[in-house]
């Protein structure tokens, strides 16, 4: 037995030898760094796109936006955010891609995840990053040449916290001699997912993580990887990667790339996920940014004419 098979956001998503899919928060496409994010209407979608069985949906985390870098990545705190999802959908899971937990402490940041698992009767899938925007560490005073050490330090740190009462905890951040972080999850872990290789080694991601997110690439590239992947893992640790869409009207439209993914009708959307799922991918995330067609007109045609044939599993 998988020790996440109870866990509702792992089991929907996640099944070895098979794809599903999600789709990427904000559900719109703009142009520039900001999106409307029209609250009202972001549940709204939300609502059918867990009618439609897509299995996830995913939101991003910058801490502090850099305008040089073109794109606000998300404009609320993530954590915050779906739990104002999770109080308004019943099943969908709720992820996210990723949380820069080396500008966080790790036991704020237990604390936060935990109450989230509560709130979405233990739907949140947590994906962790080290940061990719350089003006974040001197904003927060953190050193880059740490931030490896940083993203070791927040996975032990939290899943010691999750899992154990009143535990002892000394590291280069955390002195937790008495006390305790509560709620603890509950199933007294949650599933953590690297983010790239966030400086560490493959063997290291495949020990301490649930799961890797990793970028999109080709699938000759991307088929080496999860091999390499596989043959680290002992146990089912499921491979999710994201891919910007820009579905066509038309759909029989032959695919052309557009940055991160590409524009296409939905036949071949088919195709390329049948391919992607032959080659162990198990989870794949639809960002619509760059699209050209309102939202809801794309989440109604991916899901009757897509999302049968990757459905979610509960």
């Amino acid at each position: 037995m998988h020790k996440f098979e109870t866990h509702q956001g792992f089991s929907r998503t996640f099944q070895d030898g098979k794809l599903t899919l999600g789709l990427g928060m904000p559900l719109e496409s703009y142009s520039g760094s900001f999106p409307k994010m029209d609250l009202k209407k972001q549940i709204a979608l939300a609502k059918k796109v867990e009618e439609y069985g897509f299995a996830s949906l995913f939101v991003r985390d910058a801490p502090v936006y850099d305008p040089s870098f073109g794109d606000v990545g998300f404009l609320y705190d993530p954590l915050m955010f779906l739990s104002y999802v999770a109080a308004q959908t019943e099943k969908i899971a709720l992820g996210t891609a990723s949380v820069v937990t080396t500008l966080r402490n790790p036991l704020h940041l237990a604390k936060s995840a935990a109450t989230l698992d509560h709130l979405s009767d233990g739907r949140f899938l947590f994906g962790a990053a080290t940061g990719d925007r350089q003006i974040e560490f001197p904003t927060f005073r953190v050193d880059p040449e740490n931030k490896l050490a940083l993203f070791q330090e927040s996975i032990e740190v939290m899943r010691t916290v999750w899992g154990n009462i009143e535990p002892k905890i000394e590291t280069a951040n955390v002195q937790l001699t008495t006390g305790d972080i509560v709620p603890k999850p509950l199933l007294k872990d949650i599933p953590v997912f690297g983010t790239g290789y966030s400086g560490q080694t493959l063997e290291w991601l495949a020990a301490h993580t649930d799961g890797w997110l990793f970028y999109a690439q080709g699938i000759n590239e991307q088929r080496a990887l999860i091999e390499r992947w596989r043959a680290e893992t002992t146990t089912f640790k499921p491979f999710t990667q994201p891919i910007s869409l820009d579905l066509s009207e038309n759909p029989r439209e032959a695919p052309k790339p557009i940055q991160g993914g590409f524009r296409a009708g939905h036949l071949f959307i088919k195709d390329y996920l049948s391919a992607y799922e032959n080659i162990g991918v198990n989870h794949i995330i639809f960002g619509l940014k760059a699209g050209k067609r309102p939202a809801d007109e794309v989440i109604q045609e991916l899901g009757e004419y897509v999302v049968p044939h990757f459905p979610a599993y509960t």
